[in-house]
C-alpha cells in the first residue's frame, strides 16, 4: 500500500514539475519541425490509463506517426499527412459504416517576437453522418514553445475561448483558424480567428 502512495504521491509530483516547466522539444538541426513539437507533446496529449488509451483519438496520431516513422503503411481507412514546409500534420480515419471521419490536427505559428512558437492541437474536427461529433474526449490544446529553453508549456487559448458548439479548422496554408459554429437546427456558419503573431481575434 505504501509503495502505491508513493507512486501517486510521485507522479503527482511529476505532472505539477511538467506543468510548470514544460516539456523539452528534442530536434535536429537549428530549429524544431512540426514532428518535433508532436513527439513532444504526446505524453501530455495521450493522458489516459494504458488499458483504456488505444481508442483514444490521440493515440490513433501516435500510432499513425509510429507506422510512418518505421517506414509502414498505414492502416486500412487511416490517412496521414506531415507538411512539413507548411508546419502541419492531419491524420484521418474513415469508418464508412457509421459515416464517421475522425480528423486530428496540428499545426504552429512563427511568434511576432521571433523568440516563441505556438502549437496547437485540434480535436474538434470530427463528423458522423455530416454532423459534428463533439465528444468528451474531444478538445483543442495550445502550447507556447521558447527558442531559448527549448521547451514547450500548455498555455490558454490565446485571444479566444474554445466554444463547444465549434468546429475548429487549423491552416495548411495561411495563417488563421476557421471556425463553423453549429446550430441545433443542424444550420451552420462560419467565422475566422485571424493571427496577429500574438494571439486570435474574430
Amino acid at each position: 500500500m505504501r509503495r502505491i502512495a508513493s507512486a501517486i504521491i510521485f507522479s503527482c509530483i511529476a505532472l505539477s514539475m511538467v506543468a510548470q516547466n514544460g516539456v523539452k522539444v528534442n530536434f535536429k538541426g537549428s530549429t524544431p519541425t512540426v514532428t518535433d513539437f508532436v513527439w513532444a507533446a504526446f505524453p501530455s496529449l495521450n493522458y489516459e490509463d494504458e488499458e483504456e488509451s488505444g481508442d483514444r483519438p490521440w493515440r490513433m496520431l501516435q500510432d499513425a506517426m509510429t507506422r510512418h516513422r518505421q517506414g509502414l503503411p498505414q492502416e486500412q481507412d487511416e490517412t496521414l499527412t506531415i507538411d512539413t514546409k507548411n508546419g502541419y500534420i492531419v491524420c484521418e480515419r474513415r469508418n464508412d459504416d457509421f459515416d464517421h471521419i475522425s480528423r486530428l490536427e496540428v499545426c504552429y505559428w512563427n511568434e511576432a517576437d521571433g523568440k516563441h512558437k505556438l502549437i496547437a492541437f485540434n480535436d474538434m474536427a470530427s463528423f458522423t453522418g455530416g454532423s459534428p461529433c463533439v465528444t468528451e474526449t474531444s478538445y483543442m490544446r495550445f502550447f507556447r514553445y521558447d527558442n531559448a529553453t527549448r521547451r514547450m508549456v500548455e498555455c490558454d487559448p490565446p485571444g479566444f475561448e474554445i466554444d463547444y458548439s465549434c468546429t475548429y479548422e487549423l491552416p495548411r496554408s495561411g495563417k488563421d483558424i476557421v471556425v463553423t459554429q453549429w446550430n441545433a437546427d443542424g444550420s451552420s456558419k462560419r467565422k475566422v480567428l485571424k493571427w496577429n503573431g500574438k494571439r486570435f481575434s474574430y
